[in-house]
């Protein structure tokens, strides 16, 4: 059943997308659905026809097919499987009816298409979905194009393109998804007006959008038009207004406006008390903490902690939560041993709930993780970064997650000298972090570069170069010239090209190196010397001398344990 509505869709997919006849007075023709269609009608026939559509075999074929569509889009909006497939049934006969007749109702088509995209989704069909709504998207642009007004078919091609949006995100393609959020915005500002209600929703799915794809600069505007709206619509101290003042605390800290930020939380947290919404308080609380860990004031932070600890029940995940933030504290005030029987006592009541809140334990895992990964206590992060790599591959709305977790994993394999194990990890988290934060993201950037340096320690130095290259680009662009990490990934770059026995190539980079170095200064003596000692055994080896040393290990550096 799911390989011939696949094929339904994809041959749908097709004839449409291959046409360049707009579908009006003479819409192409969409036959090559019936084989597969009829084949899959015939599979589903076992189901019972319900006496509302029994009736309509006594009307004309167009009735028919509505009444068909009318009782899937009932169907659908229910949460029993049963009756998701049963809409599926009769949104394929729909559909298998408005396409044959006449050559095609396309309006009616245009709707089948969006209701089998929406059972799709529910079935978690994630490409047959997207198959339907982009057929659909596509017949509805060329309606509009036509005889039909935006005011008559805006809110479905609103819907369509909402789905598709969903879509996109469950399949970690969060970045693709930005761009049918834009078209839901614009839509809605032009049938509603920029001060709708509607529109003030639109805004703030289209900030959190751009958040989760780590734009803040292009998230902010939309998130504070969102909370404007909100605010006149619900009031200042309703539950909306606090989660997104809760999301314009995440942007404001994105873009390294912390005062902002704290305020924003403090806001969001006074609102969840008045509603007495204790869990998200204590969120607010460690947010709040968080925040005073990262600007340095530990000695606040650990106050607030303590005095939330207090007040939560003793065995509940709330308290775990808290005391892996006291750690992060504790650890920058050095109290290190303080520091890891927290993260002890939150595991113990972790380990506990892992199936009830498995986002919260996944994100609590990767922040114990990073805190092992600065004590140098590898092995152990490399533990629990696995553990929450394990739940996050669990959860659709985690796929940025699992990005950024698989590129730590394969960085800390590389530094452990686990080359062979790294590149399954670097290259998954390519592909996460591409789809989540499209292709310039400064992440992609330094998964790029470890992927670089593991072919390097494989003797790949053709396939280094590769990865390195992509890497220089994101890293210079976003950095500058002069950052460490565009100088490191240009040393990389003359190592590979050293090994490879290209070394006026190597000499290029290796120059870059030296003049970045030059540019910083007095700091950096020692680094500039090793740098042109480098270039001086390029030089050697490009006059051929038999005892020039190059190129240097390219592999990173693992520091020695803390005791």
């Amino acid at each position: 059943m799911k390989r011939a509505y696949r094929l339904a869709c994809l041959s749908l997919s097709r004839s449409l997308l291959s046409s360049h006849t707009p579908f009006l007075s003479n819409p192409p023709s969409l036959r090559s659905l019936q084989y597969p269609l009829n084949r899959l009608i015939q599979s589903l026939s076992h189901n019972p026809t319900p006496p509302s559509v029994e009736s309509s075999f006594q009307g004309d074929e167009r009735k028919t097919g509505l009444d068909f569509l009318k009782t899937a889009e009932l169907l659908v909006k229910s949460q029993d499987t049963e009756n998701i497939k049963k809409a599926l049934d009769f949104g394929i006969k729909a559909l298998s009816i408005f396409e044959k007749s006449d050559g095609g109702w396309p309006f009616q088509v245009a709707r089948s298409l969006l209701l089998l995209g929406k059972v799709s989704f529910k079935l978690k069909r994630y490409s047959d979905s997207l198959d339907s709504l982009s057929a659909s998207i596509e017949i509805f642009d060329s309606l509009e194009r036509g005889k039909y007004s935006i005011s008559e078919i805006g809110l479905l091609v609103i819907d369509v393109h909402s789905q598709i949006a969903k879509v996109k995100n469950s399949m970690g393609k969060r970045w693709e998804a930005l761009v049918n959020f834009k078209r839901v915005v614009e839509l809605k500002v032009r049938i509603f007006g920029p001060d709708n209600k509607e529109v003030g929703t639109a805004f703030g799915d289209l900030a959190e959008a751009y958040m989760f794809a780590l734009k803040y600069n292009d998230a902010l505007p939309f998130c504070l038009k969102s909370l404007e709206i909100r605010e006149l619509e619900l009031g200042a101290n309703s539950l909306e207004v606090a989660k997104l003042r809760d999301q314009l605390s995440v942007i404001y800290t994105g873009l390294g406006q912390y005062t902002q930020a704290l305020e924003q939380n403090e806001i969001a947290k006074s609102i969840f008390d008045s509603l007495n919404l204790v869990n998200e308080s204590v969120h607010k609380e460690i947010d709040i903490a968080n925040l005073l860990i990262m600007i340095g004031q530990l000695e606040e932070a650990t106050k607030r902690l303590q005095k939330a600890i207090s007040n939560v029940d003793i065995d509940s995940e709330l308290k775990a939560f808290l005391l892996v933030s006291m750690a992060k504290s504790l650890f920058h005030q050095q109290k290190f041993g303080d520091s890891k029987r927290c993260l002890q006592i939150s595991l113990e009541i972790l380990d506990k709930k892992e199936s009830t809140i498995p986002k919260r334990i996944a994100e609590a895992y990767a922040d114990i993780s990073m805190l092992f990964e600065t004590m140098n206590e590898f092995e152990i992060s490399i533990s629990f970064y696995k553990r929450s790599l394990s739940i996050a591959r669990q959860q659709e709305e985690m796929h940025h997650v699992e990005g950024s977790i698989l590129a730590r994993l394969g960085w800390l394999l590389l530094v452990t000298k686990r080359v062979d194990q790294a590149v399954p990890y670097l290259e998954m988290a390519i592909e996460r972090l591409e789809g989540c934060f499209g292709k310039r993201h400064f992440g992609l950037g330094f998964a790029y570069k470890h992927l670089g340096q593991a072919y390097m320690e494989t003797d790949q130095p053709e396939m280094a170069v590769r990865y390195l290259s992509y890497s220089k680009e994101i890293i210079e662009e976003t950095f500058g010239l002069s950052h460490d990490d565009t100088i490191d990934v240009n040393q990389c770059l003359a190592n590979a090209y050293g090994t490879m026995g290209s070394y006026k190539l190597a000499m290029e980079f290796q120059q870059r190196v030296v003049d970045a170095w030059e540019k910083r200064g007095a700091d950096a003596t020692e680094d500039l010397r090793e740098a042109y000692r480098l270039l001086e055994q390029l030089k050697k080896k490009l006059e051929g001398s038999p005892h020039a040393v190059f190129p240097a290990n390219s592999l990173p550096v693992m520091s020695p344990s803390r005791e």
